[in-house]
């Protein structure tokens, strides 16, 4: 069976098997390399109400979240883009 990448679209190379984690939003098992991280900033208090203790002074804490996402979950997040045939690598035949 053909394959369509070198890599099979993982990042692990020649070091054999690796562990398999959860993807956060759907819960499908992916192989450690080839999850797609996302680290975002989380406040747990509102916004309107942080800039206005912001304004007096106060100092707000903010948490950084690391996600673990399935290509297919970032890709319906809108984290990774689908890039148009033309901006594609360009396959050249030997």
């Amino acid at each position: 069976m053909p394959k369509k990448r070198k890599s099979r679209g993982r990042h692990k190379g020649d070091k054999g098997k690796e562990s398999m984690i959860q993807c956060d939003e759907c819960g499908a098992l992916i192989p450690r390399s080839k999850a797609i991280k996302v680290t975002r900033k989380y406040a747990p208090i509102d916004p309107q109400l942080a800039t206005e203790l912001r304004s007096k002074g106060a100092i707000i804490p903010t948490y950084e979240v690391l996600k673990l996402l399935c290509v297919r979950c970032a890709v319906y997040r809108g984290v990774v883009k689908i890039r148009p045939e033309e901006e594609r690598k360009k396959k050249t035949s030997l």
